[in-house]
């Protein structure tokens, strides 16, 4: 654990770190044989990431058949869903009979998230029937943990990024207008504000359509 937090502290992409997740949890947990991360995707979607083996995504499609399931349900709504054994599992009825008949038999999912945002969950199979014990929730939980951060931290940095660029863009945009009509900084934010909101239309896109006249 403190290996994983040392090397999340340096710069690792997203999904060395997911894997290394992912790796763990089968390595350090009993009972788990393969393990995967649901991310919940800006336009209400999942994807899976960072799967162990091909299975974890062959069951987050089940799910999202389904519409139900222990990940979706823990990357929606509960922080922790165990199940011991899925052949008597009555939560998910067309789900638990699927996944028995694939030869996994028990799961557990783990929540992603921080603070108030939700990411998706990580979720960990077994090939045969487990009472999960608490050991095994404490160290799914911290893994979960991990993940999480790695997760918030890029998608902070994508928005930042984004917000960077579109500063960038209405400040180009900012400099065609001044030099074109001979007005200072405000009077061509002015002018740009009013387009945008005369048209409807975001103000980095009128910035690219005012750039645009300055390329062609």
């Amino acid at each position: 654990m403190a290996d994983m937090a040392r090397t999340l502290a340096t710069e690792r992409t997203l999904d060395a770190v997911l894997a290394e997740v992912t790796a763990a949890a089968v390595e350090l947990i009993p009972g788990v044989d393969t393990a995967g991360i649901l991310l919940i995707t800006p336009g209400g979607g999942f994807e899976s990431l960072a799967t162990t083996s091909d299975l974890p995504a062959q069951l987050d499609v089940l799910q999202m058949t389904f519409d139900e399931g222990p990940c979706v349900q823990a990357a929606l709504a509960d922080t922790i869903v165990q199940t011991n054994d899925f052949r008597l599992e009555s939560r998910w009825p067309q789900y638990s009979p699927a996944v028995a008949e694939i030869g996994v038999l028990s799961g557990l999912s783990f929540k992603l998230y921080t603070g108030s945002q939700t990411a998706g969950a990580l979720n960990l199979f077994g090939f045969h029937p487990r009472d999960w014990e608490p050991d095994d929730e404490s160290t799914g939980a911290v893994l979960a943990a991990h993940a999480a951060a790695a997760i918030m931290a890029t998608q902070q940095e994508q928005q930042l990024q984004a917000a960077l660029l579109t500063r960038d863009r209405i400040g180009q945009a900012k400099g065609v207008i001044m030099e074109r009509f001979g007005v200072d900084d405000v009077r061509a934010f002015g002018m740009l504000r009013q387009l945008s909101q005369e048209q409807n239309v975001k103000l980095v896109d009128i910035a690219d359509r005012v750039i645009g006249t300055r390329e062609s």
